[in-house]
Order: structure tokens, then C-alpha cells, then sequence
């Protein structure tokens, strides 16, 4: 009795092992598909989503809905892959999109390769087809500013007050007409007129969430600027854009002053020094010199 329910059983973890087995394949099958879906729509957040929606309006760039509808997927690569080449060939669709973007050319991505780029435009037609995307854009309060809002701005650019997640103050590559003393960084672009020369409150807006620079793109995937901070900055840029006058040459000369005074005090230093060390070694070799000749 007890040896065929032993026979009987021996099936049961045969298949059971088998049902495990084909469910373990048919993961390993499908899982690829799902991560590289997941890390397109990661890469897309990173480095489009600053300057494109999914049928959530335009931004600085145009919104990306039913992109594939316009164009071509391998003109559309081509263009992804090196803007900048596209429009100096003179293509008049690339001509185009600058146009609409009010001279800002789009920057070559790090790290985007042709697959890469079929597959973000796989997604952006995946997205294309819901009825709400999760590319639409994120909604900013479109409140008037206030002078606090525009006080609390220049604070947060300046660095007096420090951004909640640990980001750096922007004045450390950063200027904006108009700060005083040095004027701010020289390592990225004067802002002054950043909200012009984007488009408004919106796409500058976006473009804070996730800066798509190289340089700023892994500081501040680490330390995202909060939402409040973001309308803060915008209201302070949108200022400084309204404030009169173009010359920017005031930071640069008081730099050159500042530095021609610091060279003549160096100079007036080692001279001092010099010369006391001059005399120190001359007079033994006069004074020598001397008893040598009375000798």
C-alpha cells in the first residue's frame, strides 16, 4: 500500500517542476521586453521630457503626439541623433522646428544610439494612442507673481537660500544682469533673458523639472528643485527679463578691475621683497668688497 502511493505520487513533482519551469521561461522571455519598456520611458523623462510633451502642448520644443503621423521614423532618427547636422544641411522640415522653437537647437543626447531612438519613438506612439499620456506635462500654478514670489527667486539663485533637496545655487554658473559684484558664474548661459528666450512660464517651467544639460542633468536628478523653488525662479527670471537695458559689460569690467588691482599688489609685494633680499646679499659683498681693497 504504502509503495504504490509512493508510485503514485512520483508524477506530481515531475509535473509541478515542469509547470515551474515553463513559467520561468516565459518570464525570462517576457521580462527583457517589460525593463527595456521601463528604461525607455526613464531615458525619455531624462532627456526629453524638459523640452516635450506628449500631446500636452508645446514647450520649448514641439509636442511629440503623433510625431511618426508628420515624418518618417528614419528622418526622424536622423534628426534625434544630430539636430544640429539636419539643420545645417538645410532640411526645411529641421528649418522648421527651429523656427518654432525661437533659435534653440536641440542637443545631441548622451547616450542615445539608432535603437534607442526607434524605440523612444515606439513609446511616443504607444503614447500617442492613450487617451491621457504620462508624458502630457506637469501642471504649475498659473497665478500671477508676486514681488515676494520674485524676492524668494533671486534668493534661491543667489544661493542665501538654499534649495530644499541640496542642489547647487545657480550663481555658481549662472548670471543675470543686474547682481552686482562679479555678476554670477561664467560655466553656463547668461539667464537674464531665459524666459524669452524659451517661451514663457510653461516650457521654462519644464525645462526646470529636469534639466537636460550635461552638466546640470546628474546634479539635479539627485537633487530635483521642488515645485514652489521652480515657481519662484521663474517669477525672478521673468523679471530680470523686464528690467531695462542690455549692457551686461558692467561684471566683466569690474572683474578686469578688480584683477589689475590684485596683479599691482602682487607686484608692489615682490618688489618690496626683493629688494630687501637685493640689499641683504649686496651689502656683505660691498662691505667686502671694501676691506679687501684697504687691505
Amino acid at each position: 500500500m504504502n509503495d504504490s502511493c509512493r508510485a503514485a505520487r512520483k508524477p506530481l513533482p515531475t509535473l509541478w517542476s515542469c509547470i515551474l519551469g515553463a513559467s520561468f521561461v516565459l518570464l525570462l522571455v517576457m521580462f527583457p521586453e517589460s525593463a527595456r519598456g521601463q528604461e525607455t520611458a526613464a531615458f525619455f523623462k531624462q532627456n526629453c521630457y524638459s523640452c516635450h510633451t506628449i500631446n500636452g502642448g508645446r514647450l520649448v520644443g514641439p509636442d511629440l503626439h503623433n510625431v511618426t503621423k508628420r515624418k518618417d521614423r528614419e528622418w526622424l532618427v536622423r534628426f534625434m541623433l544630430n539636430p544640429q547636422a539636419m539643420i545645417d544641411r538645410g532640411d526645411p522640415y529641421a528649418k522648421q522646428i527651429l523656427d518654432e522653437s525661437r533659435g534653440v537647437v536641440m542637443a545631441q543626447i548622451a547616450g542615445l544610439t539608432r535603437e534607442r531612438a526607434f524605440l523612444l519613438l515606439d513609446l511616443i506612439e504607444a503614447e500617442s494612442a492613450l487617451e491621457k499620456s504620462q508624458f502630457e506635462g506637469v501642471k504649475f500654478s498659473d497665478r500671477p507673481f508676486t514681488a515676494q514670489d520674485v524676492f524668494q527667486g533671486e534668493q534661491i539663485f543667489k544661493g542665501l537660500t538654499p534649495l530644499a533637496n541640496g542642489g547647487p545655487a545657480c550663481m555658481s554658473c549662472h548670471t543675470v544682469r543686474g547682481l552686482g559684484l562679479l555678476g554670477g558664474g561664467r560655466l553656463g548661459a547668461d539667464l537674464t533673458k531665459v524666459s524669452e528666450r524659451v517661451g514663457g512660464r510653461k516650457p521654462l517651467s519644464a525645462w526646470l523639472v529636469s534639466p537636460a544639460t550635461t552638466t546640470m542633468q546628474p546634479v539635479f536628478k539627485l537633487h530635483p528643485i521642488e515645485p514652489e523653488e521652480i515657481l519662484s525662479l521663474v517669477a525672478f527670471f521673468e523679471d530680470s527679463a523686464k528690467r531695462v537695458g542690455d549692457d551686461d559689460s558692467v561684471a566683466p569690467l569690474t572683474f578686469f578691475l578688480i584683477g589689475l588691482a590684485g596683479m599691482v599688489l602682487v607686484l608692489g609685494l615682490f618688489d618690496s621683497l626683493w629688494k630687501n633680499r637685493f640689499r641683504a646679499v649686496r651689502r656683505p659683498l660691498v662691505s667686502g668688497g671694501e676691506m679687501r681693497t684697504d687691505a
